[in-house]
């Protein structure tokens, strides 16, 4: 469709597998950045088989479509820090992404392919969130979170999406996370987080936050994409001021080979904040990097980055100071083999807000064995083991899910 990759954008068309997301991340205990379901990752993504849509009408150059994602987990996590008494915590809760339901829209006019796309990210875990002794509530409140709400105009010269859309920084590295639809580690949230898991967001790289936007993407030209988007910036605080919008990139390159494929990426952006009068600017900069290696049923995936000026889980929280940075990496293998997969992960950051000391440093990991029942239902184990050095927090997750999606 001319929307393309149904959740996280065109350039991912809908061969790569289910339109999933990036799960949402922030956590409601650190910056509630967007209220209720951001707590953690990435709704940027795509999960397990390839598959389409459902297509609701198809004529005359028109069509519509509706895909879904569901996921429920019974996730158990025992947390020993020092100086603190051990802690154990069982809870059932969404995944690294949230429940989803998109809507897709392309129109061919005057040679122009015409797309749309408006998907909404919803809690289960919203109860918890006001029924909690803190919150002193009872009942529910429904999180839903509008992620993705743009169009797209494509023809020779290539696509420009207008609207909201996950960021393009760290954008294929997100995708390509082999634990996407799985869980992950639960450190920055916290063993009680409301919604969603942080997956690897935090201990691999950042989370590409949705951003209103103007993005152009080339045409496939061998191989070789190039995307580079102008979004709307975010704020150091609530007074500081920002003279042009933050400008981010990304090219990838892949292709095919006997019995494999491969894929690489390198992704940029840059922004500047400034107080009035004189107050102090943060420059916020940074690259992102990765490839990947098919073979038989063998999956490799390597990818990191380094950034300045950027928060925990990305740019949705920028620091203060001009001083803060963080770099990390992730690496990945996976086997497939009939209705199986089998990963293993590791990733990690390092850094600081302030520009010292380590309380980015965190890392995760995890191994997974996700069983597909049939081609929209998986069932998935996971085992996932996280530190974080700043906190001397150290957490063991055991995660059992059923994910179904269309």
């Amino acid at each position: 469709m001319a929307n393309g990759f149904h959740s996280l954008g065109s350039e991912y068309s809908v061969q790569q597998t289910k339109p999933t997301n990036l799960n949402g991340m922030e956590t409601m205990k650190n910056n509630k950045l967007m209220k209720g379901l951001l707590p953690a990752a990435v709704s940027l993504a795509m999960i397990g088989q390839a598959q389409a849509a459902i297509t609701v009408y198809d004529q005359d150059d028109t069509s519509f479509s509706v895909d879904g994602f569901f996921n429920t987990f019974y996730v158990t996590s025992d947390q020993e820090q020092n100086g603190q008494p051990d802690r154990s915590q069982s809870r059932v809760k969404m995944g690294f992404l949230p429940n989803y339901i998109g809507f897709n829209f392309a129109k061919k006019v005057d040679g122009l392919q015409l797309g749309g796309r408006s998907s909404f990210w919803v809690s289960i875990n919203d109860s918890d969130v006001n029924r909690s002794v803190d919150a002193g509530g009872s009942g529910t409140a429904s999180l839903i979170d509008v992620r993705q709400f743009y169009a797209t105009v494509a023809g020779d010269f290539g696509e420009v999406l207008v609207g909201k859309d996950f960021g393009l920084f760290g954008r294929t590295s997100i995708l390509s996370d082999e634990i996407l639809m799985g869980y992950g580690q639960t450190i920055t949230t916290g063993l009680d987080g409301g919604n969603v898991s942080f997956g690897n967001i935090g201990t691999g790289y950042l989370y590409p936050m949705p951003n209103a936007q103007i993005t152009y993407r080339t045409p496939d030209m061998g191989g070789f994409k190039l995307a580079v988007g102008l979004m709307d910036p975010n704020k150091s605080n609530g007074t500081s001021e920002e003279s042009a919008p933050r400008i981010e990139a990304e090219a990838t390159f892949g292709g095919d080979f006997d019995g494999g494929s491969y894929k690489v990426w390198l992704g940029a952006m840059t922004q500047s904040s400034e107080q009035p009068g004189g107050g102090g600017k943060v420059g916020s900069d940074g690259v992102a990097y990765g490839a990947n290696v098919k073979f038989g049923g063998l999956s490799l995936t390597a990818s990191g980055f380094q950034a300045d000026g950027i928060g925990n889980a990305g740019l949705g929280n920028l620091p203060t100071t001009n001083n803060g940075d963080v770099d990390g990496y992730l690496v990945q293998a996976s086997y497939s083999f009939g209705s199986e997969r089998i990963v293993a992960s590791y990733g990690e950051n390092e850094g600081s807000t302030t520009g010292t000391g380590d309380n980015l440093d965190l890392e995760n990991t995890t191994v997974a064995w996700f069983h597909s029942v049939n081609s929209n239902f998986t069932l998935v184990g996971e085992y996932s083991t996280s530190e974080q050095k700043s906190t001397t927090i150290e957490v063991d997750t055991i995660a059992l899910g059923a994910v179904i999606n269309f």
